[in-house]
């Protein structure tokens, strides 16, 4: 039997010690802040203790864990290793966010661009009911996918980074072969150097959901939360899910 980690792009897999050369955490300071402003704005108590689904390599702990006490889950072992080395005061578990049943709630739960990965409405609603399951009566849930069917749009980008004997740049391609299905492809080509070794190249493609707003909506409604849709600094829809506190008919 396949274990959860078999079909995970090479980048959460066999590649994921290049992670902090593709991605630095000081480039999440923005969305972090973001994120840290709408959960307290949000909720009805400030929250203490956030439970992020999907942390992967921990950028954006790396800021919010200034200000919450920080749960990471993750279901690449090995994204969770570069998390542990950049935030190792932070409780880490290995799980899939479909699954995840930790027998305890949160005042907030946070999930960034890890729920682009959810392909179907199936799967997209059993992360929303690990949410509510896991949220504290009266807390918040906050979700923030990369795009919504309504927002997407096809591009090409590049970056990387310089480490110590070590390099990374990439070309990112994002394109819909098929509009027609709930899906869009974001091909990435790695290009690595390790001390005076040749260059060498990977090809990894990425398969992410896309779902319209009211979709993203209604399963937030369906697991039991009060639903809003805003944006946020970069122009993304994202979504606030706010569980009703115990004895409220607000």
């Amino acid at each position: 039997m396949n274990s959860p980690e078999s079909g995970l792009p090479k980048l959460y897999s066999e590649l994921s010690l290049w992670w902090p050369l593709l991605s630095a955490a000081a480039d999440y300071s923005e969305e972090a802040e973001f994120a840290r402003e709408t959960l307290i704005g949000a909720a009805k108590c400030t929250p203490a203790h956030v439970l992020e689904l999907g942390s992967g390599g921990g950028n954006n702990a790396f800021h919010l864990k200034k200000h919450f006490e920080m749960t990471l889950t993750d279901i690449s072992s090995g994204m969770l290793l570069e998390s542990c080395k950049l935030n190792p005061e932070c409780e880490h578990i290995l799980g899939d966010m479909r699954t995840l049943r930790l027998v305890r709630t949160f005042d907030a739960v946070f999930i960034h661009d890890a729920v682009m990965y959810l392909i179907t409405e199936a799967d997209l609603r059993l992360v929303m009911e690990t949410a509510r399951l896991h949220c504290k009566p009266g807390g918040v849930a906050l979700i923030m996918p990369d795009y919504v069917r309504e927002t997407f749009v096809s591009g090409v980008h590049h970056g990387g980074h310089d480490g110590q004997d070590r390099s990374l740049r990439y070309l990112e391609w994002t394109y819909d072969a098929d509009p027609a299905d709930s899906t869009y492809t974001v091909d990435f080509v790695y290009m690595l150097r390790e001390g005076r070794a040749p260059v060498r190249i990977e090809h990894d493609t990425h398969r992410h959901g896309l779902f319209s707003r009211d979709v993203w909506l209604r399963l937030l409604l369906e697991a039991g939360f009060q639903a809003t849709v805003m944006a946020d600094p970069f122009g993304r829809e994202v979504f606030v899910g706010n569980l009703k506190a115990s004895g409220s008919d607000a």
